[in-house]
């Protein structure tokens, strides 16, 4: 079957939008030719800085000839219903329609024949309009006909459109079309500097050949195993390691067609600076990769590049242009860092925020958190300074402490100290640093070593991939970091909507969701939040937390509303062990039978008691006339008695277990008594046994609100 070859070539495309455009190319592009009625056996996406490609194989030539059968009104219907159906089916006259019969009566009917199109006119038909309405985060209007309203967008210049069709051997066809005054055609150019010439291409085998020796390489990942592979290569030949980062590996590759990996280096006197600041300087300004000694902790004055070009002198020039830029950056970064560590000048204006904070003014770090104070930082217009934030965290992580098993002293310290880092020109320079060079400096003046990881990590996690605090005393500050945060954005009304959330507060509340959980800490969010509505909140952050470890959402709606839940569940470890044991349950046999067991009882008494059918009060023992009820009785007194047990120890899955065992007797129960007897007393008495059934599964959960 003949396959399809699409490139659109443009001047460079931000790296953080190549891969999802990409990926959007091929889903516009097939969903369009799906519709059409064209079915194909597979599509690849490919993409480098200046151009996007789609590889579809085995795409039909031809879409099938299709009769539709359109049901219009009845005979006799009145004329404007008859006009209607007219317009939409396409036809002149009713005399066109046909006239069927169910048993309904006669109705018209309009068979409409839609003759099949080729694959080219489709994608040729298609092509404009996706390319109009591309989804870009940003995009650009370039030339004389930028002024123009309405004229076409690309996020940015587009040069060229290749666009080839035909079998996998033989000729192939330009598939015509144009976007942006740029016709498609068969040809594309390779690298800008090593092959900027034309070159015409038949089919993609053809096409990723060439671009090959024109010093392109297409595939991104293969341009990733390339540079990983050099960078090592050339790292190991002078005894260094390189320091992996996946995200930089990403964005690199996104800014060369044909990578190669140089060495630059620095004056070994900037290694005084800290590991993570020299990183990120050079990562942040150079996109180069930073090295370590072989086997070694600390960084080596050699760093990675990675060029877009083959330079006549192997390079030497790029990798000394590097450097050149490297060590001017560096020798910032060495200033602030020792700038940072020298005592603030006058400390007597620094006293009164000292002494309200209970600081020592000796030392610089406690320094800097005074003159935050001090110049009355803004935190929030309606919540207030950093400095009375900072005192709110420190009297909360106090609070906290000893729910977490850390000292509470330490605890306040590390809160005092957290923010301080803000005031350093470090941080200034580099926000990603906070947290880490108030460790750095807190490490300097001599602070606990729980006191320093606390400071670091009381703002992880950041996102899903990020670490999470393990230390007592970092988890009581980064705890009280976020719930103050929370709080004080619930108490003046400025909540997450659906589409905005400008102070993260969905990433707070899983940040504290994730190191309960992570820590299997035991917390009664109640005592530290004062609102229901924020607890409602942070059921719902669990929900989406717990499914993404797999677990069902409508599972902790279960327990959340089951008695032991109460509606108002504030123990997060406790909810998701229950989830969990639920899970479990109900991926078992007997529990999908008990399930449906419960949904049966539930029902029968739902409706009985919408009647107003009389249910006893309690289960009468001698109204029980067939085995099958006692035998589910019987049952039912287990399940009590051992479900008093494993919720008294919080044991959920034996909780569960004991809920398992009700499943035999009560299917066995449901096949042969009949509940609904004429016998009021005798039907009273059965309500009661199936209303014992669903008080014992609500002690669990409220199986009612679990799906399927």
């Amino acid at each position: 079957m003949p396959d399809l070859l699409l490139e659109l070539r443009s001047e460079e495309i931000p790296a953080r939008m190549q891969r999802k455009a990409a990926g959007d190319l091929r889903k516009l592009v097939t969903d369009a030719l799906v519709e059409a009625g064209l079915t194909y056996e597979g599509a690849r996406e490919y993409w480098t800085p200046r151009r996007l490609t789609l590889d579809i194989r085995g795409l039909e030539a031809r879409s099938k000839d299709m009769r539709e059968e359109r049901k219009g009104p009845k005979v006799g219907a009145p004329e404007k219903a008859i006009e209607g159906f007219l317009r939409s089916a396409g036809l002149s006259s009713i005399d066109e329609a046909q006239v069927q019969s169910d048993k309904k009566g006669k109705f018209y009917v309009a068979v409409v024949h839609k003759p099949g199109r080729t694959a080219e006119e489709v994608v040729a038909q298609a092509m404009p309009a996706i390319l109009r309405d591309f989804p870009w985060p940003k995009s650009m209007r370039w030339g004389a006909a930028s002024r123009q309203p309405g004229s076409p967008r690309w996020v940015r210049p587009l040069q060229s459109i290749l666009c080839v069709f035909g079998p996998e051997v033989g000729e192939t066809a330009v598939v015509d079309f144009e976007f942006a005054g740029v016709r498609s055609g068969d040809t594309t150019v390779g690298h800008r500097f090593h092959a900027p010439g034309e070159i015409k291409v038949r089919r993609f085998d053809d096409y990723i050949a060439k671009l090959e020796k024109a010093r392109v390489v297409l595939d991104a990942e293969r341009r990733k195993s390339i540079i990983r592979a050099d960078a090592q290569n050339l790292a190991f030949a002078q005894g260094l390691d390189v320091v992996e980062d996946e995200g930089l590996l990403e964005e690199v590759c996104g800014l060369v067609e044909w990578p190669v990996v140089l060495m630059g280096e620095f004056e070994e006197a900037f290694l005084a600076i800290p590991p993570e600041m020299i990183r990120l300087t050079i990562r942040a300004n150079q996109k180069c990769f930073v090295t370590r000694r072989h086997g070694q902790e600390g960084l080596a004055n050699k760093f990675l590049l990675v060029a877009n070009i083959e330079a006549d002198d192997g390079g030497a020039e790029i990798a000394r242009g590097n450097g050149k830029v490297v060590r001017a950056r560096l020798s910032d970064a060495l200033y602030f860092w020792q700038t940072d560590q020298q005592d603030l000048p006058d400390l007597a204006a620094l006293e009164t925020s000292g002494e309200a904070l209970g600081l020592d003014l000796a030392k610089p770090l406690d320094q800097r958190m005074a003159k935050l104070d001090a110049l009355g930082v803004t935190f929030h217009a309606r919540l207030g300074t950093q400095g009375a934030r900072v005192r709110r965290i420190a009297a909360l992580a106090q609070t906290i402490a000893p729910l977490v098993g850390a000292d509470p002293a330490l605890a306040a310290r590390a809160a005092v100290l957290a923010k301080a880092d803000l005031t350093t020109e470090a941080v200034g320079e580099f926000p990603e640093l906070q947290g880490l060079m108030g460790r750095k400096y807190a490490g300097l003046q001599g602070e606990p070593e729980s006191v320093q990881a606390a400071i670091e990590d009381h703002y992880k996690p950041l996102g899903p991939g990020d670490r999470v605090p393990a230390e007592p005393v970092a988890i009581a500050v980064a705890l009280a970091d976020k719930l103050d945060t929370l709080v004080g954005f619930w108490a003046i009304d400025e909540k997450p909507t659906g589409s905005k959330d400008p102070y993260a507060l969905r990433r707070a509340a899983l940040g504290v969701i994730r190191i309960v959980l992570d820590n299997a800490l035991r917390v009664k969010l109640g005592s530290l939040i004062p609102s229901g509505d924020l607890l409602s909140f942070f059921h719902d952050r669990l929900k989406v937390q717990l499914r993404e470890q797999g677990a069902r959402h409508d599972l902790v709606d279960a327990v959340l509303s089951g008695e032991a839940g109460g509606g108002a569940n504030d123990d997060l470890l406790d909810i998701a062990t229950r989830v969990e044991a639920l899970g479990q349950l109900l991926g078992s046999a007997d529990g999908q039978n008990l399930l449906a067991a419960y949904r049966r009882a539930a029902n029968i008494l739902a409706a009985e008691e919408k009647k107003g059918t009389r249910i006893a009060g309690e289960l009468d023992l001698a109204r029980l006339v067939e085995e099958e009820e006692r035998v589910l009785a019987g049952a039912v007194d287990r399940a009590e008695i051992e479900l008093d047990e494993a919720l008294s120890t919080e044991s959920y899955p034996h909780a569960t277990a004991a809920l398992a065992r009700l499943r035999a007797p009560a299917d066995a129960f449901f096949e042969t008594v009949l509940v609904n007897a004429e016998d009021e007393d005798l039907r009273a008495n059965r309500l009661a046994l199936l209303s014992r059934i669903r008080v014992a599964t609500h002690r669990v959960a409220d199986f009612s609100k679990i799906a399927g």
